[in-house]
């Protein structure tokens, strides 16, 4: 009989050294733990479902010859533009996100008017350009003194784009003349046929009226942003696109007063940003349309003529200025270029808010869930109740059948549940993830996971004291096989679980999210704990002498006496004489 070969023998797999891998994981679970007080995030984000709110869903769709519109650029545009409209709303905690490749998901928590928000993210952009009137700074303007009265018109000097200082009058007024010469009544003929002298444009009593009303609000505007939020305030978001307004910029450092729309976004045909070789610098290069030509033009040379500000128009997105370019001269052909102090991904940017306006993507509406937070807390609380109804007849079944070694069991399962919190927490604001009703039947359906990788390698062990071993080297015979068994079942669960997640869309992949995360994470803890606590605890004299209520007792399991082996009795034969 050949003897065994070194190194093969049940003590190899790293038995002598077990606290190590203990020390590795408590090591983890404190510093996310740490990582958890240290950002803020102490508790996971809730969903809509069960924190009340509602939830969009909204599939992209082509117009009829353009079958590449659906890309990762208009989306991510797309989604730009949807969460300044929400954000617009005073939500501060919604969500936009793109799943796949034609979805986006809207979450807005706090049950906000659900009407409301649908209209604003279901509908195409607004894009315009509008003539500027006048700019200045974002802060309001002081109050016009007692016998303040406007300056002057500006003067005829052309001159560069106007950085964000009042360009008025220094008391407060800041309408300009062409404002009013818009509002003021055409002259009209003598009856003796003879040109009759023409006076000084006034406006009408109505319009004198708006003209101040816009003068008012243009000098309290604030378009700072704020400290919370950071969101600036969008004052011409419904605006009439026919009649004048203020608006901010997106950025918040102007404001504006701006003349009805001369140009809309739909008469845009494309628009590309491009690094012009021979200036070497980033630019926007403009197409319209055949009428967007015909309007474009008539608009620049009407504003070339006029002096800084009025010179300019802005670009408005839903209300909010994204650039207002100077103009020198008209503009005709049915293309343009706007530079200026672009780099690569600013040129960019305004380039896709310039192609959405005609961009030929359409949302349709597929799914609308509104929760109230009274139902949503109902939801939580039931899903919870849900949770530890299933957590406590797992402690039930294994503190009956395995006795002592449901400590290990329970401390495993103590375990990969201060992981799996302290993960959902701070996967929140890393990710966007929020726990769903679907995600808290992931958490459940994961405690019938992380409890039969222990009840695979318990009873591997059992196995081996059966066959007559004792405990220590049943503890370690049994690992390899139990731990092939428990990877082969792990990954299954997991291929499932990242199936679901890619082929889904909206809550579902919130279960399929939960259901592979503590997938992964019962490895993590069977590897790193479990065997480890479990190569400690065959060490102990309860477990190691088969106490009865260490769940290894070998006479309840049936073990089969040890085999011992009689040493063969070796008989001299004397030679035989003859």
């Amino acid at each position: 009989m050949a003897a065994p070969k070194k190194g093969r023998g049940p003590a190899s797999g790293g038995q002598g050294k077990p606290g190590r891998a203990l020390a590795a994981i408590l090591i983890a679970i404190g510093a996310l733990i740490g990582g958890m007080f240290w950002s803020g995030e102490t508790t996971p984000r809730l969903g809509i479902d069960l924190a009340g709110g509602t939830s969009i869903t909204l599939k992209a769709e082509s117009e009829p010859g353009k079958r590449n519109a659906v890309n990762n650029t208009n989306m991510q545009t797309a989604i730009g533009i949807i969460e300044r409209r929400v954000n617009g709303l005073g939500v501060s905690e919604a969500e936009v996100q793109q799943q796949g490749t034609e979805h986006i998901i809207v979450n807005i928590p706090r049950a906000t008017d659900s009407e409301k928000a649908q209209k604003q993210v279901g509908t195409t952009a607004e894009l315009y350009f509008r003539p500027v009137l006048a700019v200045a700074g974002s802060a309001p303007l002081p109050e016009p003194s007692a016998g303040g009265t406007p300056s002057a018109t500006p003067s005829g000097k052309a001159s560069t784009p106007p950085s964000p200082k009042p360009s008025a009058t220094t008391q407060g007024r800041a309408v300009p003349e062409a404002l009013k010469k818009d509002e003021s009544p055409t002259p009209k003929a003598s009856p003796s046929g003879k040109p009759a002298t023409t006076p000084a444009p006034q406006p009408s009593a109505s319009g004198a009226a708006a003209i101040a009303a816009l003068d008012k609000q243009f000098a309290a505007l604030d378009c700072t942003p704020k400290k919370d939020t950071k969101e600036v305030p969008n004052p011409a978001q419904n605006a009439d696109p026919a009649k004048p307004t203020v608006a901010c910029g997106t950025e918040g450092d102007a404001k504006y007063i701006l003349g009805p729309a001369e140009v809309a976004g739909t008469d845009v045909d494309e628009a590309q940003g491009v690094l012009d070789p021979q200036r070497g610098r980033w630019i926007v290069q403009l197409g319209f349309t055949d009428a967007g030509t015909k309007k474009f033009a008539a608009t620049t040379g009407k504003l070339a003529s006029q002096v800084q500000p009025q010179n300019q128009f802005a670009i408005t997105l839903d209300g909010q200025v994204v650039s207002a370019p100077s103009v020198s001269s008209a503009i005709g052909g049915g293309s343009a270029e706007i530079s200026g102090s672009f780099d690569q991904a600013s040129a960019t940017e305004l380039a896709n808010i310039l192609s959405y306006g005609a961009l030929p993507l359409s949302f349709e509406q597929e799914s609308v869930t509104t929760v109230t937070a009274a139902l949503g807390g109902e939801q939580l609380k039931a899903g919870l109740v849900a949770g530890a109804i299933g957590l406590a007849l797992v402690v039930i079944y294994l503190v009956v059948y395995y006795r002592g070694l449901s400590v290990i069991a329970l401390l495993s399962l103590l375990v990969s549940a201060a992981l799996t919190y302290a993960l959902m927490s701070l996967l929140g604001p890393a990710i966007g993830f929020a726990l769903n009703l679907p995600a808290v039947c992931g958490a459940i359906v994961a405690i019938g996971i992380t409890a039969d990788s222990f009840i695979v390698y318990f009873e591997r062990v059992r196995d081996e004291i059966r066959e007559g071993r004792t405990l220590r080297p049943a503890v370690e015979r049994g690992w390899p096989r139990a731990r092939r068994t428990i990877l082969v079942s792990d990954f299954v669960s997991f291929l499932a679980a990242a199936v679901l997640f890619i082929v889904t869309v909206g809550k579902v992949q919130g279960f399929a999210f939960t259901l592979g995360l503590t997938t992964l994470l019962d490895v993590v803890v069977v590897f790193f704990f479990t065997k480890p606590l479990m190569t400690l605890m065959a060490r102990t004299k309860f477990f190691s002498s088969g106490h009865p209520w260490s769940g290894l007792d070998p006479k309840r399991l049936g073990a089969k006496p040890p085999l011992r082996r009689s040493r063969r009795v070796s008989v001299t034969t004397e030679p035989k004489e003859a």
